[in-house]
């Protein structure tokens, strides 16, 4: 007799999942190794958890923020860096910009972030995003 077991995956996990190579290629280009480093993490903590942990609410909105630009104004912090380097015109900024939404939706879809939230601030102090980011 064979049983079939059923793993419960949110939409956070598929998307993930569906998208982590350009997740991270786009976490290296807007925040460099430290976010690299991040979205790796969120992904394995995905791949080998079905629940949605703590870390991996912290991790998933911090790329969120990334994604989102939250911080490219604030020139104290590396991503304003990576983001004047980028080029408008390039085509890789529509598939940022999908990527995010995309992001957005599973975060939304997850229950872990909501219409009024404003990402990994609201859920995140400085001194925890600086221990993730490194």
């Amino acid at each position: 007799m064979f049983y079939k077991t059923q793993t419960f995956m949110t939409p956070l996990h598929v998307y993930v999942q569906e998208h982590c190579e350009a997740l991270q290629n786009v976490a290296l280009l807007l925040g460099g190794r430290p976010y690299l480093r991040l979205a790796g993490q969120l992904i394995m903590d995905l791949q080998n958890d079905p629940i949605v942990t703590n870390r991996v609410k912290v991790n998933a909105l911090a790329l969120h923020s990334l994604l989102s630009l939250e911080h490219v104004h604030d020139f104290d912090r590396p991503e304003a860096a990576y983001f004047s380097e980028l080029d408008p015109e390039m085509p890789y900024i529509d598939e940022i910009c999908l990527l995010t939404d995309g992001l957005t939706h599973a975060l939304r879809a997850s229950n872990i972030l909501s219409e009024g939230d404003a990402g990994a601030d609201a859920y995140i102090s400085e001194n925890e995003f600086e221990n993730i980011t490194g």
